[in-house]
Order: C-alpha cells, then sequence, then structure tokens
C-alpha cells in the first residue's frame, strides 16, 4: 500500500476518501435492534474487503459524531484548490508549483471510437457520415 503523501496524486486521493462523503451512507446501515447497530465497511488492510460490523448504538453514535463538524464550520471541498469551481485550474497551478507534469491524457477506447462512429453514420442506410447543421433547443415539454 502507497504511503499517502508519496505523491500529489496520492494526496488528493487520501483526501478525497475523508473530504466528499457523508460518515456512513443509509445503505451501508444493514440492521438496527435491541442497541445494536450493523453495518458494512471496507477493510483497507484485508484487500479492500468488504465486513460487517456490530456495535452498541451508543459507541455507533460516538463514532459518527466525531465526523461531524461544529457548527461554523464547512468542509474542506468548500474551499481552497479542492472547490469544484476553480479545482481544475487550481490543479494545474498547484502541478506548476510542485513542478510535477501534467497527467496523460487518457486514449479513447476501440468501442468509444467505434460508438462515436457509429453515431455519425446514416441511421437509415447506415452509409456515410452525418455532418451537423444546427442544433435544436429542446421544447420545454420534452423532458428527455
Amino acid at each position: 500500500m502507497p504511503n499517502a503523501f508519496s505523491s500529489p496524486e496520492t494526496v488528493l486521493e487520501y483526501l478525497g476518501r475523508y473530504t466528499h462523503r457523508v460518515a456512513i451512507s443509509n445503505h451501508r446501515i444493514l440492521s438496527v435492534k435491541d442497541d445494536r447497530v450493523v453495518f458494512l465497511y471496507r477493510d483497507r488492510k484485508d484487500s479492500s474487503r468488504q465486513k460487517t460490523m456490530t456495535l452498541d448504538a451508543g459507541e455507533f453514535i460516538r463514532r459518527f459524531l466525531l465526523h461531524v463538524l461544529p457548527s461554523g464550520l464547512m468542509r474542506i471541498r468548500h474551499f481552497g484548490f479542492l472547490a469544484n469551481r476553480w479545482k481544475t485550474a487550481q490543479l494545474e497551478r498547484c502541478r506548476e508549483i510542485l513542478k510535477v507534469p501534467p497527467p496523460p491524457a487518457p486514449e479513447p477506447s476501440d468501442s468509444f471510437r467505434s460508438w462515436v462512429a457509429d453515431r455519425k453514420r446514416c441511421p437509415q442506410c447506415g452509409q456515410g457520415n452525418l455532418i451537423p447543421v444546427r442544433t435544436l433547443a429542446p421544447m420545454p415539454w420534452d423532458s428527455s
């Protein structure tokens, strides 16, 4: 397992796990009865296997509340270089400062290329390439 601070990518991945999610989502809670809470978790020390854990309700709430911010504080994702509005530009700036080259652009897969090619073919005869002339705005009653 790589060190969380070994590269900018691992730092962002590490922070992202904690700053962009709630402490536990409802679908992970399997049962609540007899003052016991059973929920799913991912054991990263055991090949990221999904396991269940049972806790007393009080202990579950104590652990959950460790993730609740005090009044007046906001989650980190709303600020700084991780803010969604500025993230792309700020990450480029971080790479410049750290002298890290940008990641290579992913190559489109062959299935994507064939999908794009199929979208350009005439739907009637399957021959030739369609050339967009104009894009029409959707009608207000059209939900698609």
